[in-house]
């Protein structure tokens, strides 16, 4: 093994790890009334790995992530296939598992396409961040909106939202219903991690040591395409 793939092997351990930490604390933190929280930039170390080595060296790692994201949420993912009130038909534990979580962070790879696209890292790293968490957003959006639709009335009748909520159960139904509901929910702990995450992005980019290890990383290490 070359001196460049241990470097980018160990560099990508590392981050993944951090990923892991900022994952891990952050679940110690409040969540929303309504169900959802907002991370510690668990994603950046993960979007910063793709856009030092390449999309598919992010996807790769994005990949044993959501791996990772599946086993530290083991008692969230084993309701949806053991009795009781979360359990689900297998193929739609199955699908919510892939899509909620394997495709949901595996798509954080995607986040260094924008490397070569703006001169000022910090400019790449914030819309690499925003592009990747907004492909996550979509994840989340669609399996909620096909498998959790059910809990729509039920989020629209809290008394945080219930004034708007009415208004909403009285305007959608159905599908309707199901999809308004799974974008709200989504978003209410999305766009806030999407702003944070991008602001950090911004924030490490400006970095001057982590600024100059960025630009000249090309020469250290090919970026796989």
């Amino acid at each position: 093994m070359t001196k460049v793939n241990t470097k980018r092997l160990t560099e990508s351990a590392i981050l993944i790890a951090t990923a892991t930490v900022l994952t891990i604390v952050s679940s110690f933190l409040p969540g929303l009334p309504l169900g959802g929280s907002v991370t510690i930039m668990s994603a950046l170390p993960i979007i910063l790995i793709a856009y030092r080595y390449g999309v598919k060296w992010g996807l790769l790692s994005a990949f044993i992530f959501s791996i990772i994201q599946m086993l530290t949420g083991f008692k969230t993912v084993s309701a949806f296939f053991l009795p009781g009130d979360d359990q689900m038909v297998l193929w739609k534990a199955v699908c919510v598992c892939l899509i909620d979580y394997i495709l949901a962070y595996t798509v954080l790879g995607f986040g260094g396409l924008f490397r070569d696209k703006f001169e000022k890292p910090a400019t790449a790293l914030a819309v690499g961040s925003i592009f990747a968490l907004v492909l996550r957003f979509l994840m989340h959006f669609t399996s909620g909106a096909i498998f959790f639709g059910s809990y729509a009335e039920w989020f629209f009748t809290q008394d945080a939202i219930a004034e708007i909520g009415a208004k909403v159960l009285n305007s959608f139904s159905g599908i309707g219903l199901a999809t308004f509901y799974s974008f709200v929910y989504n978003a209410t702990y999305m766009i806030p991690e999407i702003i944070i995450t991008a602001i950090g992005a911004v924030v490490i980019g400006k970095i001057p040591a982590l600024n100059q290890k960025i630009k000249t990383n090309t020469l250290e290490t090919p970026i796989i395409k």
